[in-house]
């Protein structure tokens, strides 16, 4: 059955409506694994940590795609809620031809600082060639990936979350077999890969943006437009935590490949690659269910629906906190296997990878939380709340444990950083909730 926004959720109703956004995360992830299991098993260990110190420095470039989505499908949302249709397709249309322009600006400034970011990273050698060519071809796609990014948020605000599902499982399927043919099959490495990921970029940015383009039976529509600096203001406001919370991870993962070449050199690297290549399926889930509930929340924040309002959230909590438990235990026993199945050709990186996972999977019993109060306040329309929770979690208290942890504990430090940056915001998270309850007419 067809579920609209309007809607009375029940928590099967809301599974039911938010279960397409989760699994098209888990799966975007998973084509994402598949792209480092055939670059480390093909291509070997150097190119495998090549792909992920340059990977975080790319991923930055993207983040105005979360931010726009993220920030835009709550503006459309409430403006949907408000019972204005066609001013709601024509803020979704100044959203997505925003993404556009942007996406082309930002690829010719990758294409030029390429090299260099590539050496600041660290990167030297062979690891340096392996870096800036795997850079250089995926910044060609950064206009579909930022597409894909946005219509991430978009499909489920259009009521469209199965359309959302399977162009992922079609981007995801693009992307799998291109890595066995021009990795697997072919010897083209990185760039193989590369290219791999270029094409499903394709799949999952272009074609939603043709479906908009055509007429479809969703209540939005790409339709003619104006420049209108409020919208964009509230979009960028309200999205900015996703942003910073993308951003953030970028950056972190960064002093993260610092401090293991520092400790360990090239392994450490190799390790934290697999790690982050697997996390990400966990964190799917968590961000899946949080980008599926958003619009939920905003349509009935804009219709004014407080017991609605405070149902969903209720309920959203005890979803999390089964979620948190479930995951966890889940991450702590599959990490020897699926550290094994990146690096099961090296028993020394293995067990270095393996022992990093369990420790670092201890982060997931507070993570769905923080992430879910963060989208939260995002669809609520207060960028600030939401963009605070993601800057402490993301930035402040992991770089700060990054760098004071090893002191104490050494590498595993390193691996425990993000479980006590997840446990200092959740009690920020808590504080925000209750405090803003009668603000916003959930508590």
């Amino acid at each position: 059955m067809h579920i609209h926004l309007s809607e009375h959720f029940t928590y099967a109703k809301l599974l039911r409506f938010t279960f397409p956004t989760i699994v098209m995360l888990i799966f975007t992830s998973i084509y994402g694994v598949v792209d480092g299991v055939f670059v480390s098993n093909f291509a070997g260990k150097t190119a495998f940590a090549a792909v992920n110190l340059i990977m975080p420095a790319l991923m930055i470039f993207g983040t105005v795609g979360f931010m726009l989505g993220a920030g835009g499908s709550a503006v459309v949302a409430r403006t949907m809620g408000e019972g204005d249709l066609p001013r709601a397709s024509r803020y979704f249309s100044l959203i997505i031809y925003t993404g556009l322009a942007a996406g082309l600006v930002l690829t010719l400034v990758a294409e030029l600082i390429m090299e260099p970011l590539c050496v600041l990273l660290g990167a030297e050698g062979e690891m340096l060639a392996q870096a800036v060519l795997y850079g250089r071809i995926l910044t060609l796609a950064l206009v579909p990936f930022i597409l894909q990014n946005m219509f991430q948020s978009f499909l489920v605000a259009a009521e469209r979350p199965k359309l959302g599902l399977w162009l992922t499982v079609a981007a995801g399927l693009t992307n799998m077999a291109g890595d066995w043919l021009l990795v697997g099959v072919l010897p083209w490495g990185v760039a193989g890969a590369a290219i791999a990921t270029v094409a499903s970029s394709f799949v999952g940015g272009v074609v939603p943006l043709i479906y908009f383009l055509l007429p479809n039976k969703s209540p939005l529509h790409l339709t003619k437009t104006r420049l209108e600096g409020r919208v964009l203001a509230q979009t960028c406001s309200n999205g900015s935590s996703e942003m910073m919370s993308n951003l953030s991870t970028s950056l972190v993962s960064i002093l993260y490949n610092f401090q293991l070449m520092r400790l360990i050199g090239e392994d450490g690297v190799a390790a934290f690659g697999v790690i982050m290549y697997v996390n990400f399926i966990f964190i799917g889930v968590f961000m899946g269910y949080s980008i599926g509930a958003g619009p939920i929340v905003s349509y009935h924040y804009g219709a004014g629906n407080q017991g609605e309002l405070r149902s969903l959230l209720r309920k959203s909590l005890l979803l999390m906190l089964a979620g948190c438990a479930g995951l966890t235990a889940a991450a702590v026993a599959l990490a020897g296997p699926l550290s094994r199945i990146f690096v099961g050709y090296d028993p020394d990186l293995l067990a270095l990878t393996a022992r990093g996972f369990q420790l670092y999977s201890l982060s997931f019993l507070a993570m769905g939380f923080n992430i879910f109060g963060s989208a939260f306040f995002t669809a609520l329309g207060s960028g600030v709340i939401s963009a605070a929770i993601a800057f402490l979690r993301t930035l402040l208290f992991q770089t700060a444990a990054i760098f004071v942890l090893p002191l104490f504990l050494e590498l595993d430090g390193i691996w425990l950083a993000v479980t006590a940056a997840e446990v200092l915001a959740l009690f920020i998270t808590a504080a925000f909730l209750v405090t803003q309850r009668k603000r916003y007419g959930y508590g």
